[in-house]
């Protein structure tokens, strides 16, 4: 395929994204991790920001202030996750404006925003800061360069080391990752001195204060990216000494210790990726170690903060609606603070927020229909990212509504159907979500470019939560547990026939596009089914031989697929597409980045010859700079152009 062919494509692709953010230019198009004071009066959220249609978005620290969001710095490169400190009195957020791609502490004080000081800087990249329940001190959360990114991040590493070796030299890796170790630090406020906490040998993917003397983290023993998968909670006190508090047969996160130090809540799920975390709440005794399972009415918890010593706030998931409530402790008894059908995902993967004392909780929230804007329960809106760019999504994108229907297995599932304006039968195009373990929710954009673009072309696009998505309890989730590309294959085909039914698709013109699993899945089903016109399958899986021995995360594969590629005849081999190649009849545009290290690029290079080699139409497509997913521009044009050129060339909305 060449450049020519897609010149119309990319045309359209540029005009629509243009119309989207160049009104936005230079100010947030998208929000994340909100914060709110303790006391209600302030609060802070950080923006993506997009100064023109090149490269990542940059980000920004905002606050509120008379229906507006106003920036609280004024300095150079990215500043995230802005938190206040117990009184109020001073925000910590954290900015690579030192150098590039390399967070530090920052601190802003005396009440008033202006400019920063920083702290002193610590070895590697700050991923995450959390004040001290007394104030006085900063948990760091610090990364080494050349540490793993989850495939959520884009996989790949933190930090491209300046290459000094001549260009002969080979790429060398002994297996130790000596660069990747994650550890703990604090700084103390007052004094400006930084400290490491975690000892030698303990990698902590995250970590929280149990009191202000110690901490609890999510540790391993090593920092390779799969040994976050048997990763264990473990306290830590500040000179480093360690105890194991638990650990268990699926995944532990997002710890947070009660300011008195008495508890630990943690959030315990069956995971796909890490920090992508939905799950049952567990309550661990710091001194006995004594367990307890707290009831959430049905909420997958995604978000938790401490209120304060007898008060633990969370936000989650249930089924396709956002909660948020407080729940006391130990007795659990649950007042919910929020529950809406809107999204409150803040740019991350799951709803997410910030509680004030009084239990109110500060999110940001959106629709397909309604940009995101920042709410604190119980007050008006207080800012939105509204702009003539959402205007125009708005009056292009069609509209969104929830479906179900039932499985062959008699299981209900649901999914978020957008479409253009008219009666149908659209083309329909199914778009899968990665994971498996992972959910859509009735959210702007439905978190993919191509989504809106499609249903402005005349497409209906179906994005499915099948057996195995969060939000309907551990049970469900576990349904995809050694059984991916099984019964969760017919999850997605009965949708597509029940819309078919309804009158709602065309059954001659359905199309497959998704990343990660949803890579595996776009890939697998057209060996499963030949009614698919085309597909696009994006850093999809589709060996899992070759996926066990050039992945990151081989380990979770083997775990999931419950195969072992040495035993012949395992899923390795019957769950694996590029093995059934022969029985595909529909033209496929496989994609992948050439950084990828949790789906490599092998994986698509693998799928496309192997279709090539049996006659079918096939398009390989690898962006050379980018890792699990096609997330920078000019990248993301070219691609969102092969995309909708594929589709339109195999079966055409007109």
């Amino acid at each position: 395929m060449e450049n020519l062919e897609t010149t119309e494509a990319h045309r359209t692709v540029t005009e629509h994204l243009r119309a989207v953010h160049e009104p936005a230019f230079g100010r947030p198009h998208a929000l994340r991790e909100p914060h709110v004071s303790r006391d209600g009066t302030r609060v802070v959220v950080t923006g993506a920001v997009l100064d023109e249609l090149k490269g990542v978005p940059r980000t920004a620290v905002y606050t509120a202030q008379d229906g507006e969001l106003r920036p609280v710095t004024s300095g150079t490169g990215s500043s995230r996750q802005p938190r206040f400190s117990p009184d109020g009195s001073t925000l910590a957020f954290l900015s690579d404006r030192r150098e590039a791609g390399q967070f530090q502490l920052y601190l802003l004080a005396d009440d008033r925003f202006g400019e920063a000081h920083a702290a002193p800087a610590v070895p590697g990249t700050v991923e995450y800061a959390h004040w001290s329940p007394d104030g006085e001190k900063v948990l760091l959360g610090v990364a080494g360069l050349g540490a793993d990114l989850a495939g959520g991040q884009g996989s790949g590493t933190n930090s491209r080391q300046v290459e000094e070796k001549p260009s002969w030299f080979p790429k060398l890796d002994d297996g130790t990752h000596e660069a990747g170790w994650r550890s703990l630090w604090v700084c103390t406020v007052a004094t400006g001195e930084v400290t490491r906490v975690s000892p030698d040998g303990l990698n902590c993917w995250e970590a929280a204060w149990c009191g202000s003397g110690q901490v609890v983290a999510i540790a391993s023993d090593a920092p390779g990216e799969d040994e976050w998968y048997t990763a264990h909670l473990t306290l830590i006190d500040l000179s480093g000494d360690t105890r194991k508090l638990l650990g268990s047969d699926v995944q532990l996160g997002l710890p947070a210790g009660s300011p008195d130090g008495k508890w630990v809540a943690v959030a315990e799920a069956v995971c796909s990726d890490r920090w992508l975390v939905a799950g049952d709440l567990l309550l661990v005794e710091t001194a006995t170690g004594a367990v307890r399972r707290l009831d959430t009415r049905g909420t997958d918890v995604t978000y938790l903060e401490w209120v304060d010593a007898e008060r633990l706030g969370y936000v989650g998931l249930r089924r396709l609606d956002s909660v948020a409530a407080v729940i006391t402790v130990p007795g659990g008894d649950v007042e919910e603070v929020l529950s809406t059908d809107l999204a409150c995902h803040a740019g991350s993967f799951h709803p997410q927020g910030s509680f004030t004392a009084d239990g109110r909780v500060l999110t940001v929230q959106d629709s397909y229909e309604v940009e995101p804007h920042l709410v604190l329960s119980g007050s008006p809106v207080l800012a939105s990212i509204a702009h003539p760019g959402t205007e125009f999504l708005r009056s292009v994108a069609g509209t969104a509504e929830a479906v179900t229907w039932t499985a062959p297995d008699g299981l209900e599932i649901d999914g978020i159907l957008c479409r253009p304006a008219g009666e149908g039968p659209f083309p329909l195009v199914v778009s899968i979500h990665g994971g498996p373990i992972w959910s859509y929710q009735n959210t702007w954009s439905m978190r993919y470019a191509w989504v809106p673009l499609l249903v402005q072309q005349g497409y209906a696009v179906l994005s499915p939560n099948p057996r195995g998505s969060s939000g309907r309890g551990q049970e469900f989730a576990g349904r995809v547990v050694a059984d991916m590309g099984g019964a969760d294959t017919h999850d997605y085909l009965s949708g597509i026939d029940a819309l078919v039914e309804r009158g709602l698709a065309d059954g001659e013109r359905v199309g497959l596009i998704g990343g990660s699993y949803g890579g595996f899945m776009s890939a697998w089903l057209v060996t499963q089914d030949t009614r698919f016109a085309a597909a696009v399958p994006v850093s999809p899986v589709t060996n899992w031989y070759s996926m066990s021995f050039t992945s990151n995360i081989s380990a979770w594969g083997k775990r999931f697929l419950a195969a072992d590629p040495e035993q012949p005849g395992t899923r390795a081999h019957t769950r694996s597409p590029v093995l059934q190649a022969s029985k595909v009849r529909t033209p496929c545009l496989n994609v992948a980045g050439a950084l990828d290290n949790c789906t490599p690029p092998g994986q698509a290079q693998e799928f496309h010859q192997a279709l090539v080699a049996h006659g079918v139409p096939s398009v390989l497509a690898i962006y050379p700079e980018e890792g699990h997913g096609v997330r920078a521009f000019p990248a993301q044009l070219d691609f969102l152009a092969r995309a909708l050129w594929w589709f339109e060339r195999h079966m055409p909305a007109s």
